[in-house]
């Protein structure tokens, strides 16, 4: 499928990013913006000067995984300042254009296309070693614009957790991103398993074998799995990503094992 040329404003306003990663799943509720706003924390931690950019329009939760509730953007003219998370990461999200966090967003295709394109175009992402794109749930017309519409993707990170229905779905995106001759860097299976703290006994909560059997049939990477820890959870839900408050956790471990293994895939020194 011939990518159409990204629209000049957008590649202009663009053209500070080094790097440029699309996270997607196939489906909701598989922790997708958890590991997109974590990802970004993580390369900050690194020292990288890092961003992260939600169109998820209609489910815009990334300014509640970092604790940015209730700010709102300043506009100088037709450009928009992002806002500053965690780490000095910039954040850009319909959620800070609410007036309340769970206002519902009643909008047409167009409306979200012209929301989106402003994102990409008229937010001062300045100079950034990388992007985080946290993309819609799904394989619709809507995430096939969004990836028209960004230059120069290093990789898409697709996520799943380890259930047969979530693994159908991702099979689904990872075949979009591929018809559109845009490079997939894995799989990542989240919520893998649940080790008991007490006992210290290993519970497999949805399964196993899918995702790995997945990227053996699309010859993609599984890039690991991330453990299920109702910290992750607790956290979340306070505006605390986990990558700062729990560094030492096993989830955090995986977690720092994938964001090595991302950065040798876009050469990031």
């Amino acid at each position: 499928m011939p990518k159409p040329p990204v629209p000049k404003e957008i590649a202009e306003n663009m053209k500070g990013i080094k790097h440029k990663i699309v996270v997607l799943s196939g489906k909701g509720g598989v922790g997708k913006t958890t590991v997109a706003t974590n990802l970004a924390i993580s390369f900050a931690k690194r020292g990288k000067s890092s961003g992260i950019v939600d169109v998820d329009i209609y489910g815009p939760n990334v300014p509640k995984l970092l604790g940015l509730e209730g700010q709102h953007p300043t506009a100088d003219g037709e450009f928009i300042d992002p806002i500053i998370g965690p780490q000095g990461v910039k954040v850009m999200s319909m959620g800070f254009l609410l007036r309340k966090g769970d206002d519902a967003i009643a909008w047409r295709g167009p409306l979200v296309a012209r929301a989106i394109s402003q994102f990409l175009a008229n937010v001062r992402w300045g100079e950034l070693d990388v992007l985080v794109v946290d993309l819609p749930p799904g394989t619709g017309d809507e995430i096939l614009s969004i990836l028209q519409s960004i230059p120069d993707i290093d990789g898409v990170l697709i996520i799943s957790t380890p259930q047969e229905v979530a693994v159908l779905d991702a099979r689904r995106a990872i075949q979009l991103v591929e018809k559109m001759d845009i490079p997939v860097f894995g799989i990542i299976e989240n919520m893998s398993e649940f080790v008991c703290p007490k006992c210290g006994e290993s519970y497999k909560l949805f399964g196993e074998g899918a995702a790995k059997t997945a990227s053996k049939d699309y010859d993609i990477e599984h890039l690991g799995t991330l453990p299920f820890d109702p910290r992750v959870i607790t956290l979340s839900d306070k505006g605390d990503p986990f990558v700062i408050r729990e560094p030492e956790s096993r989830v955090a471990h995986a977690f720092s094992l994938l964001v090595d293994k991302l950065a040798t895939k876009i050469k990031m020194g």
